[in-house]
């Protein structure tokens, strides 16, 4: 077995059944580095055929260990997954927020339990998996200066970069970490697969979405987890009650609202949800000014190396936030607003922000971190009719 220059020698690689991971763990073998492909079951709900998808799954990853020449092994954290990830989901829907496992998985199991599993049940020295993201000491991890702490970087691939769901991984488990897709774009991962034999996997369709929603609709599958709770539907200008609902868990901010009759008011959008009263507010049009917000607070967020300069002095820091992964970074201010919570203020407003999501906070490249967010701001259509009042 072939030393790397690293100092590292055994790697345990998550591998999913995908072609990201998959060429992850061929690129560390190329390297000289002993790996292991260790699959992980998180969910075993079974779909309609009886065949639980993460079989497939896992059929594949086996596949690709074999293929590449590594060991593979599988193990099961579905109680794990169920006491840190999907019961709190559930609960932040019930509250009428809309949480974001995936995250939360990261944070929770992916990178503490299934990392410390591998650490001691291999003897590994470090955890890889195919995350399109960088680290600031890549392969060094032994070589680190560890006074200065390990930074979260974005990608090359700014289109695939997945720093936004890994923003609550901890500074420990980041020590530990490889990410060997962080300089590839997905065009050239695929390209790899494809020369090395494993054609069927690059052309496997890409998972998307809640990984154990998978294809069924997301109102049916939160249905059968949480009780009905009727109530109204409400117009944010007029204040008629148009329609009624099942539930605000069946309903998340900037949804399109349909079977309903509001009549006049044309195409209608979610804009509140009122978990004391059961109530939704809707508005007309897809950018109504009350779906907008310019400022929301959040929890003190969890920094992954390092807190921003002047941050604990309630000090103004100049950051940039992502709300949605899709969405390109926004210029801010961050600051302290009582023991747990920051005020952030965005150049721009932003259409749509949810609580229960994360403000995923950057410093140019490097991912700072993130906090749960618990309320917004006033809208721009509240901001609106205070002016007008005022200037009655």
């Amino acid at each position: 077995m072939v030393k790397s220059l690293a100092g590292l020698r055994r790697i345990v690689c998550g591998v999913s059944g995908g072609v990201d991971s998959a060429v992850s763990a061929y690129i560390l073998k190329q390297k000289g580095y002993e790996v292991i492909g260790v699959f992980m079951k998180n969910w075993d709900e079974k779909d309609e055929v009886g065949q639980c998808m993460s079989d497939r799954d896992m059929e594949d990853a086996k596949f690709v260990c074999q293929h590449i020449g590594i060991p593979f092994q599988d193990v099961n954290f579905v109680k794990d997954y169920w006491n840190e990830v999907f019961s709190p989901f559930l609960k932040e829907y019930q509250n009428g927020n809309v949480p974001n496992p995936d995250i939360v998985c990261n944070r929770h199991i992916k990178f503490n339990v299934f990392q410390k599993y591998a650490m001691m049940q291999f003897s590994a020295d470090a955890m890889a998996t195919g995350h399109y993201a960088r680290t600031s000491v890549g392969e060094n991890l032994l070589l680190g200066d560890s006074s200065q702490g390990v930074r979260l970087l974005r990608a090359k691939d700014i289109w695939k970069d997945q720093t936004f769901f890994l923003s609550q991984i901890s500074q420990q488990a980041l020590r530990k970490v490889l990410f060997p897709l962080g300089e590839l774009k997905k065009s050239e991962v695929k390209q790899i697969a494809s020369e090395i034999g494993l054609q069927r996997i690059a052309k496997k369709k890409e998972s998307m979405g809640i990984c154990f929603v998978g294809k069924r609709d997301f109102p049916s599958f939160i249905g059968q987890y949480l009780e009905p709770k009727p109530g109204n539907i409400i117009h944010v200008e007029t204040g008629e009650v148009v329609g009624t609902h099942q539930g605000i868990h069946h309903y998340t901010l900037g949804q399109k609202l349909i079977h309903v009759n509001h009549g006049r008011f044309g195409k209608c959008y979610i804009v509140d949800k009122n978990n004391i009263t059961q109530d939704i507010i809707i508005a007309p049009g897809t950018n109504h000014p009350s779906l907008f917000n310019q400022e929301f607070f959040a929890k003190v967020p969890s920094w992954i190396c390092e807190e921003p300069p002047g941050f604990s002095d309630g000090r103004v820091c100049r950051l940039q936030c992502r709300i949605q992964r899709i969405e390109a970074s926004i210029p801010c201010t961050v600051s302290r607003c009582g023991e747990d919570q920051v005020i952030v203020t965005l150049e721009e407003p932003l259409r749509a922000i949810t609580p229960g999501q994360y403000g995923v906070f950057y410093d140019g490249e490097e991912c700072l971190g993130s906090g749960v967010i618990t309320r917004r701001g006033p809208s721009l259509y509240e901001l609106q009719q205070e002016k007008r009042t005022a200037q009655q």
